[in-house]
Parts: C-alpha cells; sequence; structure tokens
C-alpha cells in the first residue's frame, strides 16, 4: 500500500446533481428548488428554528427549570442530628434507619450546624472539617 494510492471505498463519494441542465437531466429549470419565494432565491437564508415570523416553538414553550440527579443520591446530616442515631456507630445504614437521610440515598455528608454531646464513631460517612474538629473534641472519632 502507498500513500499515492490511497482511494475511498466504491460508491463512497457520489456524483453531485447537476442542476439546471435541462428536463432531461432531471432537474431543469427550476433546479428543484420549487417556485418563487425565498427559498427558491440564492443568497441569504432565515436562521434555524424560524418560522416564517411567527413565534417560533422554542419561544412559544415555557422556560423548564434544572434539577438534578445527584440531589436524590446525596445527603446532608446536621451535627446536632447526630443525637437522634442509636448506638455509637454511625453509618449510611443507621443514618436511613433513624430516619436522617431518604432511602435512596447513596453518600452522606455531616456538617457542623449545632453542637454534639456524645462520643460517636463516624465509618463511611464524609465530614466537613469543622464537624470533624466537633466530632473529635468530644471523644468520637471517624474511619474511613
Amino acid at each position: 500500500m502507498r500513500l499515492n494510492t490511497l482511494k475511498p471505498g466504491p460508491g463512497a463519494r457520489r456524483l453531485h446533481k447537476r442542476v439546471g441542465r435541462g428536463a432531461s437531466a432531471g432537474q431543469g429549470k427550476t433546479c428543484g428548488r420549487g417556485v418563487k419565494g425565498q427559498r427558491a432565491r440564492k443568497g441569504g437564508y432565515h436562521k434555524v428554528g424560524f418560522e416564517g415570523g411567527q413565534m417560533p416553538l422554542q419561544r412559544r414553550l415555557p422556560k423548564v427549570g434544572f434539577r438534578s440527579d445527584l440531589k436524590r443520591s446525596r445527603a446532608e446530616v446536621r451535627l446536632s442530628e447526630l443525637a437522634k442515631v442509636e448506638g455509637t456507630l454511625v453509618d449510611l445504614e443507621t443514618l436511613k434507619k433513624s430516619g436522617l437521610v431518604s432511602a435512596d440515598a447513596e453518600r452522606v455528608k455531616v456538617i457542623l450546624s449545632g453542637e454534639i454531646a456524645r462520643a460517636l464513631t463516624l465509618k463511611g460517612v464524609a465530614v466537613t472539617r469543622g464537624a470533624r474538629a466537633a466530632i473529635e473534641a468530644a471523644g468520637g472519632r471517624i474511619e474511613g
């Protein structure tokens, strides 16, 4: 194989249709553009979505906001809410059982809001810097 012998595959490049070459050629007279109007003229054309001056569909419909798919699977828990958890181990399952996070939550983060009185062990739960300091000050610990 040589670079100067490379060719497109058979049928990959079709010949362009030669318009305006008479009725027998299949695209004579109006050359497939119909009769009159903006589409029949050469030169400028209107923008995508233009409906001849009628209010376009994308402007007739109301705007719709944004809803994050991740929001359903993420949750935040305040430091003060950890008092509702029974036992000393706090993980995703115990937070779901105590009703602090929704059943379809996949990740949880503890934020510094309120105070914590007892020592807790957090496992598999993300913690903010301030919440980490408060938990460790109360005698608790955070495990990966």
